[in-house]
C-alpha cells in the first residue's frame, strides 16, 4: 500500500459558491467548472461516496478507471492523483485529502451485486446504480447532454477501503475515514459530477448506516 499523502486545504468554507447537502442514500448532480476546486466532506465517517465525472462539453468523455490506475501505476487516489478520462486527458486533480486513500475498484453498488454478495431477498434494495439511472433520466443536466445507462463507466468510490488481496480478491473492510474528513479537487475541464452517496445496507464499513455528505464549490 502506498503512504497515505494527508494534505489540509486552506479554502475557506464560508467564501465557497456552492455549499450543500447530499442526503444518506441520495444522488447529487453539479456542473464544476475549470479552475473551480470542488470538495467532498465526510461527515458522519465511513460514508462511501460512488462518484462519475464527466466533460459538459461532450459527454462521451468520461472518467476512466482503467486510464486512472494505468497512468500512475497505482491502485488508489490521495493528494496528487489525477482523474484520466476515457481520452486520456486530465479531468480533475486532488489537491487536498484528510482521508489519505480512496477506491479505484469497487465499483458500485447494484441489485445484482448485492443478490451475489449478501443474499437474493436483498434484490429489491436501494442501490448506487438505482441513484445513478435515477439522475441520468430526470436531473436537467443529465438530460440536456442526452444520457442514458450506456454512459456508466466504472466509479470512483472515496472514503472507501478495498484493499486487494494476495489471491487478487476484492476485500470490503472497515474504512480509515472519520467525522469531518475531505478530498478536494481542482477541474482541468468543465465537469459533470454525478454522486450516489451510498445507500447500502448490507455492509458493515458503515456500521450499516448510510450518513449525509456535505458538497462545496469555490471559484
Amino acid at each position: 500500500m502506498k503512504t497515505q499523502h494527508l494534505t489540509e486545504s486552506r479554502l475557506d468554507p464560508n467564501h465557497a459558491v456552492v455549499d450543500e447537502i447530499c442526503a444518506a442514500g441520495e444522488p447529487w448532480v453539479k456542473q464544476v467548472k475549470k479552475g473551480q476546486t470542488f470538495r467532498i466532506i465526510d461527515l458522519e465517517g465511513n460514508q462511501a461516496v460512488d462518484t462519475l465525472f464527466f466533460n459538459t462539453n461532450h459527454a462521451l468523455e468520461r472518467y476512466s478507471a482503467t486510464d486512472t490506475i494505468r497512468r500512475q501505476n497505482r491502485l488508489y487516489l490521495t493528494t496528487g492523483s489525477k482523474l484520466f478520462s476515457n481520452f486520456g486527458n486530465v479531468m480533475l486533480t486532488i489537491t487536498a485529502d484528510t482521508c489519505g486513500r480512496h477506491d479505484t475498484l469497487g465499483g458500485a453498488c447494484a441489485a445484482e451485486s448485492n443478490t451475489v454478495r449478501y443474499s437474493l431477498e436483498k434484490y429489491p434494495m436501494h442501490s448506487c446504480r438505482d441513484n445513478f439511472l435515477h439522475a441520468l433520466a430526470h436531473d436537467p443536466l443529465c438530460e440536456q447532454l442526452g444520457m442514458g445507462k450506456r454512459d456508466l463507466p466504472g466509479n470512483i468510490n472515496f472514503f472507501m477501503n478495498v484493499p486487494v488481496t494476495e489471491a487478487g480478491k476484492l476485500a470490503f473492510v472497515d474504512g480509515i475515514s472519520a467525522s469531518g474528513k475531505y478530498v478536494e479537487m481542482r477541474a482541468e475541464m468543465d465537469a459533470m459530477v454525478l454522486i450516489s452517496n451510498c445507500p447500502q445496507l448490507n455492509n458493515p464499513c458503515n456500521a450499516y448506516n448510510p450518513t449525509p455528505i456535505r458538497l462545496l464549490i469555490w471559484d
